[in-house]
């Protein structure tokens, strides 16, 4: 059985810093890498063309797809058959719930689904550290991520995790942990 990590929280909760932990812990963790369309930030994307999100989108290939910051980010079939080669475990960046209920409904998995929260100043704070030239847009990002799981009091959650307070290492052992138990590792 293909198993899967699902990160979900708002911009600078510590999605990459998270996944470098669960990385570091054990080599199979890998970041997915979602495919983009547009411009700006390269670095962990793999980048597209709107010639091949088409083309996906015609084959049904399109698992998620959500426009912000003026480009697209697309969760595609393929490359999470990819990354779930070779018993790796894909970790993968969600800031919409629609995301999270997508991913898990159409690309069978044991998801690990975990709530990644820091406050909205922390956001504010990391953003620019990061390098991030648009921390206005980040925090309007974080309103509509609160906004979204607002709406959505229903989510299920393995873990919930407040980064403002968690240590990334510690964080990525509770998630390590609930991957092993509820789908051992051969």
């Amino acid at each position: 059985m293909r198993r899967g990590v699902l990160l979900y929280g708002p911009p600078a909760a510590g999605k990459d810093t998270i996944t470098a932990a669960l990385s570091e812990l054990d080599e199979r963790y890998v970041p997915f890498t979602r495919l983009k369309i547009g411009t700006g930030k390269t670095q962990g994307y793999r980048m597209g063309t709107p010639e091949q999100l088409a083309a996906l989108e015609a084959r049904g290939e399109v698992i998620y797809r959500n426009d912000r910051y003026g480009n697209v980010y697309v969760v595609d079939r393929p490359g999470l058959d990819q990354a779930t080669e070779d018993s790796r475990t894909p970790v993968v960046h969600l800031g919409q719930m629609a995301g999270m209920e997508q991913v898990t409904a159409l690309f069978p998995a044991h998801w690990v689904r975990v709530l990644l929260w820091c406050s909205k100043d922390t956001t504010a704070q990391r953003s620019p550290q990061r390098g991030d030239t648009d921390t206005a847009a980040r925090l309007a990002a974080w309103d509509a991520t609160r906004a979204d799981l607002v709406n959505h009091p229903q989510a299920h959650w393995e873990l919930r995790v407040d980064t403002d307070v968690t240590a990334p290492r510690e964080a990525a052992q509770k998630i390590d942990d609930i991957v092993c138990a509820t789908s051992p590792r051969s």
